[in-house]
C-alpha cells in the first residue's frame, strides 16, 4: 500500500503519471511589409478580410485536465490520497508536473462527485467514509442495477451474454494482481457494458457514478485501506458466476448473485 500523497511532493514521484502541460499561445497574425506582394496582387481574392488568428489547443488542454482527473481517481481508490487530508492544487500540480490550473480544475469535478470538499484558502480534503455511507451507497445501486439486470435476464439471448465473458475473466485477472486501481476500472468496465444493453445511456451514466463512489477506501479501524485481495477475488468470481447463469437462463440463480452482488457489497 503506498503511503497517501504528501503536499510536499516533488515531481515526478514514482508511481505517479508524469502529465505535460500544453502551453503554446496562438501566433499573432502577420502584416506584409511596406513592397512585400499582397493577396490581391498575387491573384488572391481577400474582399479586405480580416486575419484570422490560429485556434488555440483548447483541446489539449481538455486532455491535460481529464489524464489529471484520471490520476486523482486511481491516488484516490488506492489511499494515495489519504482520508481526511487536505491537499492544494500547486503541490499536487508540481507532483504532477503541471500548473496548479489543471489540477484545481480536477479536484473541482472530484468536488462535485463527492470525493472531495472544498477547504477555503488551503485546498481540498478527501472525504471519509465509514461503513455506513457504503451500505448507503450498495442499497441506491441495487436499486438502481437490480431490476435492470433482472429484466436484461429475461430478454437478452444467451450468446450476447457470451460475448461478455473476456470482460468478465478479465475482472478475475485485474483482481489477481492486487491492485485495487485495475480492479475498479475492470469492475466497472464490466458493469457498464451489462446494463448498456437496456439501451439507456442516462441509466448507465447514473449506475457508474454510484459504482465509482462505492469503490473509494473507508477509513477506520475495521477496513482502514478498503478492500482486501480476497474481496476484490470474491467479487470477480460472482461476474463469472453471473454470466454462468445468464446464459443457462437460470433465472433464480440470477437473482440470488445479482442481490448478493449488491448486498454482500463490501
Amino acid at each position: 500500500m503506498k503511503q497517501g500523497a504528501r503536499s510536499s511532493a516533488t515531481t515526478g514521484t514514482p508511481g505517479t503519471p508524469h502529465v505535460q502541460e500544453a502551453a503554446a499561445a496562438a501566433p499573432e497574425p502577420r502584416v506584409p511589409a511596406q513592397g512585400t506582394p499582397s493577396a490581391a496582387v498575387r491573384g488572391e481574392h481577400t474582399h479586405s478580410e480580416r486575419p484570422i488568428p490560429a485556434p488555440r489547443p483548447v483541446v489539449h488542454r481538455a486532455s491535460v485536465r481529464g489524464q489529471i482527473l484520471d490520476a486523482l481517481r486511481t491516488a484516490l481508490v488506492t489511499g494515495e490520497l489519504a482520508p481526511g487530508a487536505v491537499y492544494s492544487a500547486p503541490a499536487l500540480g508540481e507532483r504532477f508536473g503541471v500548473s496548479a490550473t489543471p489540477v484545481r480544475e480536477a479536484m473541482q469535478q472530484l468536488a462535485l462527485e463527492g470525493a472531495v470538499e472544498v477547504v477555503p484558502n488551503r485546498g481540498f480534503r478527501v472525504v471519509e467514509r465509514g461503513a455506513r455511507d457504503l451500505a448507503d451507497l450498495a442499497e441506491v445501486r441495487a436499486l438502481v442495477e437490480v431490476p435492470v439486470m433482472l429484466r436484461l435476464a429475461r430478454a437478452v439471448p444467451a450468446e450476447r451474454w457470451a460475448e461478455m465473458r473476456p470482460l468478465a475473466e478479465a475482472t478475475v485477472r485485474a483482481a489477481a494482481t492486487g491492485c485495487r486501481a485495475t480492479y475498479a476500472e475492470s469492475d466497472r468496465t464490466f458493469h457498464r457494458a451489462v446494463l448498456s444493453l437496456a439501451g439507456n445511456a442516462q441509466l448507465v451514466r447514473i449506475a457508474d457514478d454510484l459504482h465509482r463512489r462505492a469503490q473509494w477506501p473507508l477509513t477506520g479501524p475495521s477496513r482502514p485501506q478498503g478492500r482486501g485481495h480476497a474481496d476484490l477475488l470474491a467479487d470477480a468470481a460472482e461476474h463469472t458466476a453471473l454470466l454462468d447463469a445468464l446464459i443457462a437462463r437460470d433465472l433464480e440463480v440470477v437473482r440470488a448473485l445479482v442481490d448478493e452482488h449488491f448486498t454482500g457489497a463490501r
